[in-house]
């Protein structure tokens, strides 16, 4: 087929057309760009042809011409089909210009009105297709756009690919596609080989579990739980055609697979993928359903199950493609996991069964030999549920909750209702580990079938629990949840503790009330400790440690050592609630980075290894934290850009850490970035109701929007976490340390005299608490104060001072930004290279690319901006009002915003929106010209 239009600008491609091809697509695009060709390779469905009609579609408006075949199996017999789509259409336009041998060659070729042949007419066709193209191309250039080249029929192969070797110099790009099924195949060299010189090969491989969930989501099945999606990534193996059949077949379904067993593999893909099954013996396909049965078949667990011949039925589905090939490798594997799947799927349920009970004496792992014994049993009983919940317990001890999760629902399903434990119990162990294997959306299944189901008042409530703990930061959505908590514990105190253990964090969360959710905590640990349920009274104190380091409250220390108390729960103490989080969190705060790096890199290698995703998530945050403070920028941009995609794919704690990874970025990664993830970050804050985190999420974008360039825009969000943390009750400024950074923008924007505030209400806590760090970045920042208002000597002290303490504390970025400002200080208006030295390598050595980049792009202006200049004095204040005059006469003086306000019985409000006058009538535009007109003197 062919298509011809005139110049236009590009179609823009849709984006969910290459989802997970990003980079793939961007490569191809630039080449196309360049005028080159592009050769896209892989396997059957795994995008060839959506990559291939997205760049035809945003490429082929550039082209004058555009010529098309997609060839299929079934036609690749007729010879010069492919060559006919090709040039059918333009050999009017073309014939005339072609030698008359060529002609007619071609002409016979593609009408079929004369015997042509390759070994007939060989040399003439060849040249015809080549001066065909080149026809084409002296008008314009041409894009030649073929799918699936395997398909070709061998004569229009043969000429395409004369023609693509001889066209370098004009302006005709091939775009292909074919199926490959290795990365070094022979049909991928061959197809090579016949493109133009240059061609760039694109091999397409499977997607990631994120990126198939995504594409998921945009077909329409973004219902499907996180497990659920994990399996259908398993079973295709990446391959997006087999994942939306997957998913498409699993939407459809009224009852979802059982526990343990494969998904169930749709008609489709059954024919695709098993068409070579009716060549295989008997006995060889039995051999295989139980190596599909198994979770890790091997030769000789298919001899213990009672499959004689395994190796010479296992070789014969390899000669068929259904095995790979692996001579050093004992397992046997499949060539794709659907093979494995599409066969199970295949076989009738009693021989599905055999397989298992055959497995169940087989395996040598007691785990695997429970699974199968559940999945060759029916009906329920009483000894293969407890073999299960046996199991369940080992595959927790062995750090693999999901798959404890799974035995725990199978042990439940063979529970008889009058068990001791009965299905129910079991049923929420089997949520609570899904919790902890981060399947949150499993986890909120189970307990939303519990409380259809239970009765007994403890069930139910800890059905309540794991509702609300999978609802996360988006707890507002769960609120009538507490009243039916609270309904059903009764005055039991283990449940009623339970049930104000999550008022505390609701507390926090939602009503954003550090004060509640601190007396909320205690009273939940009260209640624990009389119920006798020491695991709720340590998570409930560790809590109460932490909203109390946060608030900067005296009982903070108190309350972390009671917390640390003997007898601890191992379930609590690595737990990312539970104490040693809360020590860690007063460490870091408290400028013991040594020994906090120590902490959270103990507790992170124990929650991997007890299979814990969401305090993986948590303390991979904590550690990348500690080596941003550290300064170690490089170090921390890699933990936190862990955090966020295992955040992202297990859907937990994604704010959070978004935002940690835009203050990273910031720091040792790409600003704009930065800026994106802070404000992602801030908008899911805003969506869940999430005060706590909004304030940090701001904190972060104001950073990054200091280390952008834009001081205003910092300005803008941090007093926005200033009046959030006074809502809050936030009254440590270690907590976000955003403090100097406001104070710095303010400084630049000409707002020196907030600044100083800023400063001030910000030292007298740090002071209280013996925040040594922030107290040094406070000087950091007066220190521009004093520089702006033309204490030049001061300022240049006052930042030697805290460029020292900060290297002694271990804040290395921190230290690098003082020799920064100095240098700048120091520097005058024309400084040479050299002033910026020690400041070039100090930030080299924090790997803190960003600010390297300020250094370089720094005009390196020492002194702040000149002052506008302002009346004098007295004939200024005559035209102020009697309000206005006061408010004035006391910014001279010195006060704050909130003193004035205390000293004129007004709102702090009431204050700015006078000053804000004042700037107007006096034409000035903060308060520091204020305090010149008190000196008596303009400002130079």
């Amino acid at each position: 087929m062919t298509v011809r239009r005139d110049f236009q600008e590009p179609a823009r491609c849709r984006p969910d057309l290459v989802i997970g091809r990003e980079e793939l697509f961007a490569g191809a695009r630039g080449q196309l760009a360049s005028g080159g060709s592009v050769l896209l390779h892989g396997p059957a469905g795994i995008g060839k042809s959506t990559v291939l009609r997205a760049l035809a579609e945003e490429y082929g408006a550039t082209a004058r011409t555009v010529l098309r075949c997609s060839a299929t199996e079934s036609e690749s017999h007729l010879p010069f089909l492919a060559l006919a789509d090709l040039l059918g259409l333009v050999l009017d336009e073309v014939s005339p210009r072609l030698p008359a041998a060529q002609r007619t060659a071609l002409e016979s070729a593609l009408t079929g009105r004369g015997e042509s042949s390759l070994q007939r007419d060989g040399l003439a066709l060849r040249l015809a297709v080549l001066s065909a193209l080149r026809a084409l191309a002296a008008h314009g250039p041409v894009l030649v756009v073929a799918d699936d080249l395997q398909w070709l029929d061998p004569a229009s192969a043969e000429l395409l690919g004369f023609a693509a070797r001889r066209l370098e110099g004009t302006p005709v790009q091939l775009l292909c596609a074919v199926r490959t099924e290795g990365r070094q195949s022979q049909e991928y060299d061959r197809h090579l080989r016949a493109c133009p010189p240059g061609t760039l090969a694109v091999r397409l491989g499977p997607l990631s579990r994120t990126q198939v969930a995504e594409l998921l989501d945009h077909r329409g099945h973004g219902c499907l739980s996180r497990s659920t999606v994990r399996e259908i990534h398993r079973t295709s193996g990446g391959n997006p055609l087999f994942a939306l059949e997957l998913g498409r077949a699993l939407a459809d379904s009224p009852t979802p697979p059982r526990p343990g067993e494969p998904l169930p593999v749709p008609t489709s893909l059954r024919a695709l993928v098993l068409s070579r099954l009716d060549m295989l013996s008997v006995e060889a396909r039995r051999t295989l359903l139980v190596a599909s049965a198994g979770a890790r078949p091997t030769p000789a667990l298919l001899h213990a199950a009672g499959r004689e011949n395994a190796e010479a039925e296992c070789a014969q589905a390899a000669e068929l493609g259904l095995l790979a090939t692996e001579p050093d490798a004992p397992a046997v594997r499949f060539a794709h996991p659907l093979i494995s799947a599409a066969l199970y799927a295949e076989a009738p349920a009693h021989e599905r069964r055999a397989a298992h009970a055959a497995l169940s004496t087989a395996a040598s792992d007691p785990i695997e030999r429970a699974r199968h014994l559940a999945l060759a049993t029916t009906g329920t009983d009483p000894e293969v549920a407890a073999r299960l919940a046996e199991a369940a317990a080992l595959a927790r001890d062995r750090g693999a909750p999901s798959v404890a999760a799974q035995l725990g629902l199978l042990a439940a399903r063979h529970t008889p209702a009058d068990g001791a434990p009965g299905p129910q119990e079991r049923r929420l162990t089997a949520a609570e580990d899904a919790i902890t294997a981060g399947e949150v959306d499993l986890a909120r299944d189970i307990a939303r079938e519990v409380l259809v189901r239970a009765t007994v008042p403890a069930d139910r409530v800890r059905a309540w629990m794991i509702v609300i703990d999978t609802a996360g930061h988006t707890m507002a959505e769960v609120d009538a949840v507490f009243p039916q908590a609270l309904a059903d514990a009764g005055d039991d105190p283990r449940l009623l503790a339970l049930v104000h253990y999550q008022l505390a964090w609701r507390a926090l969360i939602v009503e954003g009330d550090f004060t509640e959710a601190r007396e909320a905590a205690a009273h939940a640990a009260e209640l624990a400790a009389r119920g006798e349920d020491r695991r709720t009274e340590l998570l409930s104190l560790a809590f109460q440690a932490q909203t109390e380091t946060l608030m900067g409250h005296p009982e903070a220390p108190r309350t972390i050592k009671r917390a640390l108390k003997e007898p601890q729960d191992p379930r609590v103490a690595w737990h990312h609630n539970g104490a040693g989080s809360a020590r860690f969190r007063w460490l870091v705060m408290g400028d013991q980075l040594a020994e906090a790096r120590t902490t959270v890199t103990a507790l992170l290698r124990e929650v991997r290894r007890r299979g814990s995703v969401e305090s993986e998530v948590h303390f991979l945050r904590g550690l990348a934290e500690t080596e941003l403070r550290a300064g170690h920028c490089g170090r921390a941009l890699e933990l936190a850009r862990d955090s966020l995609r295992l955040a992202r794919d297990s859907g937990i704690g994604e704010t959070a850490s978004a935002m940690l990874t835009s203050l990273a970025e910031a720091s040792g990664g790409d600003v704009d970035r930065a800026l994106a993830l802070a404000r992602e970050a801030v908008e899911h804050a805003e969506e869940d109701g999430d005060q706590m985190y909004l304030s940090r999420a701001l904190g972060a974008l104001g950073y990054a929007q200091l280390v952008a360039g834009d001081p205003a825009g910092t300005v803008r969000s941090l007093r926005r976490v200033r009046t959030l943390e006074l809502g809050l009750g936030i009254t440590d400024p270690a907590r976000g340390r955003w403090h100097g950074d406001l104070a710095e923008a303010l400084v630049r924007t000409g707002e020196a005299a907030e600044a100083q505030d800023v400063i001030d209400v910000s030292r007298e806590h740090a002071l209280r608490l013996g925040r040594e760090s922030v107290l040094a970045v406070l000087d950091r920042s007066e220190a521009l104060v004093r520089a702006a208002r033309g204490d030049l000597e001061a300022a240049l002290a006052q930042l030697t001072s805290a460029q020292d303490r900060l290297g002694k504390l271990g804040y290395a970025l921190e230290e690098a930004r003082a020799a920064f400002a100095l240098a700048r200080l120091r520097g005058g208006p024309r400084p040479g290279p050299a002033v910026f030295d020690e400041a070039t390598r100090m930030f080299r050595r924090c790997r803190a690319l960003p600010w390297l980049r300020q250094v370089d792009e720094s005009p390196a202006t020492a002194e702040p901006e000149a002052a506008p200049a302002v009346p004098q004095a007295p004939a200024a204040l005559h035209a102020l009002a009697a309000m206005e005059r006061q408010v004035a006469a006391l910014v001279m003086e010195g006060a704050t915003n909130r003193e004035i306000a205390a000293r004129l019985f007004i709102s702090v409000k009431t204050v700015e929106a006078t000053l804000t006058r004042v700037y107007r009538k006096l034409g000035i535009r903060s308060r520091v010209d204020i305090v010149r007109l008190a000196a008596g003197h303009r400002a130079p």
